[in-house]
């Protein structure tokens, strides 16, 4: 009779070990999902498959570990630590962003890691050590009850490979019987994450990171005939009444950071408005106020607002063009208004390479850039990642009076950034009082900015330059994400944050001053790609040789609907929310009906048109009629001639004595020094 083998404890020990590390992994995923993403799970299929998705992911990377045999411990726990690591970074970036990372994120990280100290640490929690919890348990168990445990083949990875395939291939095909083509109809982040996982999506990410890179290369002229057809087929005609109004005029940009439409005309408990100016010029007729505008950025916020608004076109749905697609072609506002006699500048209180700028800028046609370096930023006049608003505009003012007439420049604020906290010195306007401290933040921070541009705006009309310069003010993005609702349903004096009022409050506000021409309110709902070829109209450049994809705000047929980057859509009657159609004015889910497909086919292709010209660098292959290119090796941004130095007080003294500063505080009279001497 043949004899019975015992297992040994010491050779197979290595499986249970395996086993203990997956099952903890798989665990404490499941529970960061629960806990920190909203991911919109609408039925039982889609619980099962966000419970099941992380286990194929920890099988694959965990099972490597098999193949180091005496070392696969080791191997595993350090392998734990990375995955643990990707998992906090993306909770992190969640709980502000409300989004997922990406390889092009990371990129852009390398550039602005350095001024994300702050904002990091407002993020994190006293008990986020426990998503290291897996991590620390494997050390022990390796250094005790694991200790002599070694693999002696590697026959075990083949057969872990297999498994994870099989759950993966199993996740993947119920997976896509809830979601058609999920994997080529992927706008949404969300929905990856939430049917194939937060470790699988990254893998998917790569492989669509080395895909676009290769688009580049396999591109060629005839690629750009259908962008021409559609852009012809829907392009909205200037209106008459408008066009050429501007003509000749100069043009300032003011990039209003972090400002949703929400804090316009609000008022908090003691009656006091957050924005009385900005309020001042909605309820005249000084400039158009657009209320149904909509940020339409992505990952690349800020600099996101900024393409969208100076090329009509859309951002990347993953990463951020400023970072992976500056030595792209392109034809922005910049660069069509050099053609016209105009000289062009951007101005902001940080450093020149913060989201690529120092590069992307040359490529869009920027003339100058007046960075950080010619800016006094000393201690008290920096906050945030940068410049304070009104030491900002103060040395901006001697600034812009040198550039030549007619100018196109732009101003990007800095002080209503998150976590929104203000130095004391700077503001005694009151906080809210939801009991959220960002939220609460925030209208100290949104009043500043306020202050901040009435300044700006007394200042260009003492120059005597208001009365013949158009000036755009624009949000560039949310300041407060869907994390903070529950604070945000005080706010609106709301039960909940429902998915239409969500939706709404993604409004940003635009303002469009236009000397001599009659402004108000304006409801026509838009997006920042809009703008472009709303503002050329104004100085009579028509924009149909242009390959871009915005509508004429101002135009009889400009189109009553705003996209954003993950496929939805808002319009006035209707609203699609992660791919479910609403109804605006109720807000109720319009099921069994095929309300918003008209409206959703137009934005899946206007999206995928926009990544085609971003992604295959398009625009090299077209050249608009009556368009100069540019060759951005022609510009150079040189640091100023005098190198900042602080400003001593008898200095101030001294200027004051020759010149009129009444009502000028002793720091800004220290950045009028500054920016004079810089200049000079």
């Amino acid at each position: 009779m043949k004899k019975i083998r015992m297992p040994n404890i010491k050779n197979n020990g290595y499986i249970a070990f395996f086993a203990i590390a997956v099952v903890l992994f798989w665990l404490k995923t499941y529970a960061a999902y629960q806990i920190e993403f909203s991911l919109g799970i609408d039925n039982n299929l889609q619980k099962f498959l966000l419970f099941i998705n992380p286990l194929s992911s920890a099988l694959f990377f965990f099972g490597l570990a098999f193949l180091f045999k005496k070392r696969m411990k080791l191997v595993l726990i350090i392998t734990n630590f990375i995955l643990s690591f990707l998992l906090y970074a993306n909770i992190g970036y969640y709980r502000f962003f409300s989004d997922f990372i990406t390889v092009p994120v990371l990129m852009s990280t390398k550039n602005n890691a350095g001024q994300l100290g702050d904002s990091a640490l407002s993020l994190m929690s006293p008990f986020d050590f426990l998503y290291f919890t897996d991590f620390f348990i494997l050390i022990a168990l390796a250094l005790t009850v694991f200790k002599k445990v070694t693999v002696e083949n590697r026959r075990s990875f083949k057969v872990v490979l297999l498994f994870a395939v099989t759950v993966f291939l199993f996740n993947l095909g119920l997976a896509e019987k809830d979601r058609p083509q999920l994997l080529s109809r992927s706008f949404d982040r969300n929905y990856l994450v939430k049917y194939l996982g937060a470790y699988n999506f990254t893998i998917y990410d790569v492989i669509q990171n080395i895909k676009s890179s290769g688009q580049r290369a396999l591109a060629d002229s005839s690629d750009i005939t259908d962008v021409e057809n559609y852009r012809k087929a829907n392009f909205a005609a200037p209106n008459p009444e408008y066009f050429a109004k501007a003509k000749g005029m100069n043009v300032v940009y003011i990039a209003m950071e972090s400002l949703q439409s929400f804090a316009i005309d609000y008022k908090m408990s003691d009656g006091q408005e957050v924005t009385p100016f900005l309020n001042s010029l909605v309820h005249g007729n000084e400039a158009f106020y657009f209320e149904n505008f909509f940020h339409q950025t992505g990952q690349g916020k800020t600099s996101d607002a900024e393409f969208l608004m100076e090329n009509g076109l859309y951002p990347m749905a993953q990463g951020a063009v400023f970072v992976n697609k500056a030595q792209n072609t392109y034809q922005a506002m910049p660069a069509i208004l050099k053609g016209n006699g105009y000289y062009s500048a951007s101005f902001h209180g940080n450093y020149k390479t913060f989201w690529n700028r120092n590069v992307m800028y040359k490529a869009l046609g920027y003339d100058q850039f007046f960075d950080a370096e010619y800016y006094n930023m000393t201690e008290e006049n920096t906050k945030n990642y940068g410049l304070k608003d009104k030491p900002f505009f103060t040395e901006s003012m001697p600034l812009l009076e040198s550039l030549p007439q007619p100018f196109y420049t732009k101003f990007l604020t800095l002080s209503n950034h998150f976590p929104f906290e203000m130095d004391p010195e700077d503001t005694a306007f009151p906080a809210g009082d939801t009991g959220d401290k960002v939220v609460d933040q925030y209208f100290q921070a949104a009043h500043y900015m306020d202050e901040a541009i009435e300044q700006f705006f007394n200042d260009l009309k003492a120059s005597g330059l208001y009365d013949n310069t158009v000036i755009v003010m624009y949000g560039d993005h949310y300041g407060i994400s869907e994390n903070h609702n529950e604070a945000m349903a005080k706010v609106l004096g709301v039960e909940e944050i429902t998915p239409t009022l969500n939706t709404g409050l993604q409004r940003v506000p635009l303002f469009i001053h236009v000397p001599g021409v009659k402004g108000g309110v304006q409801q026509q709902y838009a997006g920042q790609a809009d703008v472009r070829s709303t503002i050329l109209h104004l100085l009579g450049i028509d924009t149909k040789d242009y390959m871009e994809l915005g509508s004429d705000l101002l135009s009889p047929d400009h189109r009553n609907w705003a996209l954003f980057r993950n496929g939805d859509f808002v319009s006035p009657e209707i609203v699609q929310i992660k791919g479910k159609c609403y109804s605006n004015e109720t807000g109720e889910l319009l099921e069994g009906t095929d309300a918003c497909k008209p409206i959703a086919d137009k934005v899946a292709v206007e999206l995928q048109i926009s990544d085609e010209i971003v992604h295959k660098d398009l625009l090299r292959f077209y050249q608009p009629t009556g368009y100069t290119p540019i060759n951005p090796n022609d510009f150079e941004y040189l640091a100023p001639k005098v190198k900042k130095e602080v400003i001593e007080s008898d200095e101030v003294k001294d200027y004051e004595s020759n010149n009129n500063t009444e009502g000028t505080s002793e720091t800004e009279t220290k950045g009028i020094i500054n920016a004079e001497v810089t200049n000079e």
